[in-house]
């Protein structure tokens, strides 16, 4: 059985192989249609660099861009649904790496990639706790081209020094203290926070504080129990930081929150690490960041992917594009531009800013675990059940009721 699997890979491979050469080439379609919701600032930057590094690695076959701009993905992945259900799909598509690709995955959709993962090497270069959160019944589905740390607080550290605070929290209690010193050195929101998804981050990094990473990452297996004592208590550290807040978080969504940072009005702010550029960007140059208070050597990770549709209209360009991709020179190009970091553990940190370095070394020795706020973790439809809840508690704010529906969520949608 197992050399019948290697010839099945070895065959696969040879018809997707990277460029040109054989008369089935003459009539194979060149154009790698590419579709992501990566439309302006860092994101198209940083696609812009991804296929310059395909021309030169993919010879004969050309980029075509199919990006749908604006809500941060929301519109890209209606469009996408849309064409997948009418059995139009592009040549491959952006998603976040993980459990968000499972209705894909489980209507047939998208195509197995895990021989590639081993004629690639990717298996070496890549940290074994990824692999495995990209893995579903044993097969892969997905490419990451980078990888983007979601437990991370980034500080005005001039809000903070006129509090007398002078370096980050060492646990969850020792933040708490902190945050009630800059509500009475008179800042009204010392916790900058966003509407649903936002607050969704902020109790993920509550939960894994309280809870550890491994039983964090088993309340998406089944593993650890929604019910439990330790969510009670994280639930309740979560209503605590929510007292911090701004009051009109749930109209906001993490720009305008960031704003209340950079203006001064904020002195911390919790939001996955694109956030570095933006800040410099939109001039707080000086920022400071840390893990998430008691996070301790965890890694919250999301993903940037890329996939093969069953019926991709070029399979071939779309093959040499996703070995681009998940290769030590595009993911070099592609990061240093976008501001996110390499997957791979073996690229060069030269080139890269001091934030970008640092969450590399992390990167390397940390205990990753997924983000259902950003699909690594939960799917979808999950993910919509939790933000619901969270709707719901900023209208009935019954933290009771808050963990009955979480719990309820995990019933319907966990997998055994």
């Amino acid at each position: 059985m197992r050399m019948v699997a290697v010839l099945a890979v070895a065959a696969v491979l040879g018809v997707a192989a990277c460029g040109s050469g054989g008369d089935d080439d003459v009539t194979a379609p060149s154009t790698v249609e590419v579709f992501t919701w990566w439309a302006e600032g860092g994101e198209k930057a940083g696609l812009d660099a991804l296929v310059a590094r395909f021309g030169a690695d993919c010879p004969g076959q050309r980029f075509e861009n199919a990006a749908v701009a604006g809500g941060a993905g929301v519109n890209a992945k209606q469009a996408l649904a849309d064409r997948m259900a009418r059995k139009d799909p592009p040549d491959t598509f952006q998603a976040h790496a993980g459990a968000e690709l499972t209705e894909y995955i489980d209507a047939g959709r998208v195509q197995d990639l895990t021989g590639y993962y081993d004629a690639w090497g990717l298996r070496a270069v890549l940290p074994r706790g990824l692999i495995d959160d990209l893995t579903v019944n044993g097969k892969i589905y997905s490419v990451p081209a980078n990888i983007h740390r979601a437990n991370v607080i980034w500080t005005n550290p001039a809000v903070l020094a006129r509090a007398g605070i002078t370096g980050p929290p060492k646990d969850l209690p020792a933040f708490m203290t902190d945050l009630a010193r800059l509500k009475a050195a008179g800042v009204e929101a010392p916790l900058a926070l966003g509407r649903d998804w936002t607050q969704l981050m902020l109790l993920e990094a509550v939960l894994i504080s309280d809870l550890g990473a491994e039983k964090f990452a088993g309340l998406f297996t089944g593993a650890t129990p929604w019910t439990g004592a330790p969510v009670t208590t994280a639930i309740t550290d979560f209503v605590r930081l929510l007292g911090y807040a701004n009051l009109d978080r749930d109209s906001l969504d993490w720009p305008q929150a960031e704003r209340l940072l950079i203006d001064g009005k904020a002195g911390y702010q919790l939001m996955g690490d694109w956030e570095a550029a933006d800040l410099t960007a939109k001039g707080l140059p000086g920022y400071g960041w840390f893990t998430f208070p008691g996070n301790g050597t965890t890694f919250q990770w999301l993903a940037d992917s890329f996939t093969l549709p069953t019926g991709a209209p070029n399979a071939t360009g779309t093959t040499c594009w996703l070995k681009t991709v998940g290769s030590a020179a595009g993911q070099q190009a592609f990061n240093t531009a976008k501001g996110s970091i390499p997957a791979r553990t073996d690229v060069s940190p030269a080139g890269f800013a001091p934030y970008q370095r640092a969450a590399m070394a992390d990167w390397k020795t940390a205990v990753p675990v997924p983000s259902c706020a950003h699909g690594s973790a939960c799917s979808q439809p999950w993910q919509s059940a939790i933000n619901a809840a969270l709707t719901a508690y900023a209208t009935g704010h019954d933290a009771s009721t808050l963990q009955a529906d979480l719990a309820t969520a995990a019933d319907q949608f966990v997998r055994p």
